[in-house]
């Protein structure tokens, strides 16, 4: 018997069907760090067009989740595209370091006692623990496959980076943009410090909910004299700090008789408020316009101490009784009505929540324990009317998760109006994905208020401000400046807190208020927010290999009131300019239910147990496949369809090297005119292939790149090319121009796909380079992104094969019945038969093979109906014997002496190729 295995092609290959990623993955990082191919990416661009995503930097603190994971690599696929796409595009990782948190991690967790330590060692201890963390997460980000310059990051705590950000701070007090000043401000209790409002979030909060009456003392001949403004509060401990009621001009309002007292309150509340106080039996008595109460004054409920009508648009009719209680010390729109009529500022308040001897009787209690002393002394006065209770969003400390308090205190403020018309002209000059970023952000800027920019903290970036010993005026110029961010840039911004404040000046300075020349050093540190902030000029303008501005920030969708919103309001107080041309977020993972993501919930993924159980490559595929500028959801279900996608796109690369064993693109690359028509069909659709997933990195939608490769691979080849032409790669003589042609084409389609795919699996792409026969680069990280060839593209052939594509989808159909109905095994089984329609006739008399096209053993095209718009398909078994070579059913078998079991084309072929070889 001959043995006829020996002469088929069929497909040898080296690269393993499985892909044992959370094995080979660490191998492959390694090799890269040790070939040093970040630097040699960047070498092979040098000279380049520049594209610079600037790393918004997370805080160093705890372990990665799977949102860090998420941004990571999306700006991995972005920074790898531009490169293969011809650009210089550096990435450099950086890190958030300084702030609360950690501070609350050296006490908790490290149990060192604040008190027992010196600042500057507390500030040693705070940055050896930021610093574990930046290693920690460093090596988790690399895990994920994320190329970048993880050998010299940026820190914000980094003596360099403190540097600048000390003299960004003093450009924008040279321009006026910075002032010292009381203010009622958010303050965490819990934190005992001020919060910008990036560190705020929104939870419900049950409080307290009181109807007070304020006695009138001064009635300007309007309102009788037993009178009583009723006021509406949640917040009775700011009782204490009342200084005025605030109504509104235009608004009526009116006196209620209630039978026991006189009551002032809006018109237009008045049935409300008498059902809530339950006065079943009122009267209005007489009513007037808010402005005609001007000069009215009240008396404080238990306090010698008067609290004046007063007038202001906040007040509306949406609750309350249109009379609003006015504690300039511990609201922002009752501070900003203070300043107006010259109120006084009291905020009996200290730092940790706790009531001073400005609120008699009070003293020493927690705020919220005031609430109910305060609201029993309103009742035993006679004042309270009604008590009960509400449950309303209400603003949290979104470290400690503890609700805070608005407190009037010093603070150093950035003037947001000094810039913010700039800014709002900026914002329309950046490019915005998704578009609705423009408008969220500029909403922000134009409500926004002054940014407090101080923090009662030890571990960040001190002030650099003095204050005179005698008048204690604030003291900062140019030669102040200069010589502290030198002396950071030198010894690190711990030297503050370790030399005297003589060293830490020039020499020959003089307060410019009193001529004195004693200095007393600030205590505050900087907002956390002005470190990360900085970072467009720490690191864009000082690091050789980036341009200032930033081709593009991305960052999650919290970051318009965090680092899109900080980075902007440094830059065009500094520069007029914006630190970005574009902008792009994405939204925030869910669980498969769709439920936010809690570790009280259990629905948290590990990015670390997934590239443990399945690989980072399937993390980024499954990235890759997100709609990430939504909302989007993960869990171990979707990972593992993720992981079957990924197998199948494994399987196609696997099956076009298994193919390619033989083939040496120097050697036996065909050229396009010796094609056949299919060949140049699939390099037409390659090429449309390479535009659409190239647009698709250009604007972002990685989802589209995921999708058109896996439509293209698991459609158009799988189920089509690939299976059509398996014939001729395995059967074929192995250097017939038919076969080195489909070679060929299988060469260039390997080669675009891996270049393709390289930003999103680059560990997987880089396995398939390897194995890719012929001379290369060393790593297709180092190779060009596909254009498209315009040579190529032919709309009349592509049409002609598109259409045909769609009638052989009715013989396939036809054939899957037969199948069902047994009336044939496989389809080499089969015998096609076509009546078809003009049209069709047309067409299928364009195509040659077939018999190949539709992988059966036998075509016959009957004569045109013209009765019929398409195709009729009859399938019967197909006559003859089975090759034992390939397989197909031919009435040619048998009719060959040396070779009884082949069919006429195995024949020939073997006698010309393998006629040694084969024992008959």
């Amino acid at each position: 018997m001959a043995d006829y295995s020996k002469t088929l092609q069929l497909p040898k290959t080296a690269f393993p069907m499985r892909g044992n990623l959370p094995n080979k993955e660490p191998e492959r990082q390694q090799r890269w760090k040790q070939e040093n191919i970040y630097q040699r990416v960047l070498e092979k661009r040098q000279g380049a067009p520049k594209f610079i995503l600037h790393d918004g930097p997370p805080y160093a603190n705890g372990d990665l989740h799977i949102g860090h994971a998420l941004n990571k690599i999306l700006k991995d696929f972005i920074v790898r595209y531009k490169s293969l796409a011809g650009f210089d595009a550096p990435y450099i990782p950086g890190w958030d370091t300084h702030g609360l948190p950690i501070e609350h991690a050296i006490v908790t967790k490290k149990k060192v006692d604040r008190r027992s330590v010196d600042v500057a060692t507390f500030r040693e201890l705070c940055k050896e623990y930021a610093l574990s963390f930046v290693e920690r997460q460093k090596e988790q980000f690399q895990r994920l496959g994320v190329r970048g310059d993880w050998d010299d990051p940026y820190i914000t705590l980094k003596p360099e980076y403190e540097a600048e950000q000390i003299r960004l701070f003093g450009d924008m007090v040279e321009k006026g943009h910075v002032y010292r000043g009381m203010k009622a401000i958010y303050w965490s209790p819990t934190s005992e410090s001020a919060l910008a409002e990036a560190e705020i979030e929104y939870y419900d909060k049950r409080s307290a909910s009181i109807y007070v009456a304020f006695p009138v003392v001064e009635n300007q001949n309007v309102l009788p004299e037993d009178s009583e403004v009723l006021i509406w509060t949640t917040t009775p401990w700011t009782i204490p700090a009342n200084m005025a009621i605030s109504l509104n001009e235009d608004f009526s309002y009116s006196l209620v008789d209630t039978g026991s007292r006189k009551l002032v309150l809006a018109t237009e509340l008045v049935p409300s408020v008498m059902e809530i106080i339950e006065a079943d039996q009122y009267q209005i008595v007489s009513s007037w316009k808010g402005k005609e109460l001007k000069g009215v004054v009240c008396r404080h409920p238990f306090y010698d101490r008067q609290s004046p009508i007063v007038f202001g648009d906040h007040v509306t009719l949406d609750a309350g009784t249109g009379c609003v209680h006015t504690a300039p010390g511990h609201g922002e729109e009752d501070f900003w009505i203070g300043q107006k009529y010259g109120l006084d500022v009291l905020s009996p308040i200290d730092e940790k929540g706790k009531f001073t001897n400005q609120a008699p009787g009070f003293e020493g209690l927690y705020y919220e324990d005031g609430n109910k002393k305060v609201t029993e002394k309103l009742e035993k006065v006679g004042a309270l009317l009604k008590l009960s209770f509400i449950t309303h969003s209400y603003p949290h400390d979104w470290r400690t998760k503890k609700p805070i308090i608005y407190r009037a205190t010093e603070q150093w403020f950035a003037s947001i109006d000094g810039f913010r018309k700039e800014m709002l002209e900026q914002i329309k000059q950046v490019k915005w994905t998704p578009h609705w970023g423009e408008v969220r952000l500029s909403n922000m800027i134009a409500d926004r208020g002054d940014w407090c920019i101080s923090r009662q903290r030890v571990w960040g970036v001190p002030l650099p401000i003095f204050y005179c010993t005698s008048c204690n005026h604030p003291h900062i110029n140019t030669e102040t400046i200069d010589f502290i961010a030198n002396l950071f840039a030198d010894e690190g911004s711990n030297t503050w807190y370790k030399k005297d404040t003589s060293e830490l000046m020039p020499p020959d300075q003089v307060c410019t208020e009193c001529s004195g020349t004693h200095f007393r050093k600030e205590t505050d540190t900087m907002d956390v927010w002005f470190d990360s902030g900085s970072s467009h000029r720490s690191v864009l303008t000082k690091r050789s290999e980036t341009v200032w501005p930033a081709d593009l920030y991305l960052e999650g969708s919290d970051q318009y009131r965090g680092w899109f919103n900080s980075s902007l309001s440094t830059a065009v107080a500094t520069t007029g300019q914006a630190p970005y041309k574009q902008v792009l977020s994405h939204g925030f993972t869910l669980d498969g239910e769709g439920r936010k993501m809690s570790k009280s919930l259990g629905n948290t993924v590990d990015p670390a147990k997934v590239t443990k159980q399945y690989g980072a490559d399937i993390l980024r595929l499954w990235v890759a496949s997100s709609d990430y500028q939504a909302d989007f959801r993960v869990s171990d279900e979707i990972l593992k369809q993720t992981a079957e996608v990924y197998r199948k796109l494994r399987n196609t690369f696997r099956f076009l090297l298994g193919n390619l064993a033989d083939f040496d693109p120097a050697k036996h690359r065909v050229s396009v005119d010796q094609m056949d028509e299919l060949e140049k069909f699939v390099l037409i659709k390659l090429q449309g292939l390479v535009e659409r997933v190239t647009k698709g990195y250009e604007s972002y939608e990685f989802i589209q790149v995921y999708s058109q490769i896996h439509q293209f691979c698991t459609v158009f080849l799988s189920q089509f090319y690939l299976d059509v032409r398996k014939d001729r790669l395995y059967v074929d003589a192995p250097n017939s121009l038919d076969r080195r042609s489909t070679q060929t084409v299988l060469y260039d389609l390997l080669l675009t796909l891996v270049k393709l795919l390289a930003p999103i699996i680059p560990h997987t792409t880089d396995e398939v380079w390897e194995h890719i026969p012929g001379e290369k680069e060393a790593s297709v990280q180092l190779t060009d992104f596909p254009v498209v060839n315009g040579d190529l593209i032919d709309e009349t052939l592509e049409r002609k094969w598109d259409r045909f594509l769609d009638l052989r989808n009715i013989v396939l159909k036809s054939l899957e019945e037969a199948r069902t109905a047994k009336t044939i095994g496989n389809s080499l089984g089969a015998k096609v038969a076509i009546t078809p329609g003009f049209e069709a006739a047309t067409l299928l008399n364009q195509i040659p093979q077939l018999k190949d096209m539709f992988i059966v053993s036998d075509v016959e095209i009957h004569p045109v109906s013209g009765d019929l718009e398409d195709i009729q398909v009859e399938v019967s078994p197909a006559s003859g014997e089975k090759c034992e070579r390939c397989w197909i059913i031919s009435p040619t078998v048998g009719q060959h002496d040396h070779h009884s079991t082949l069919c006429d084309r195995c024949a020939s072929i073997v006698e010309e190729n393998y006629a040694a070889d084969v024992e008959v």
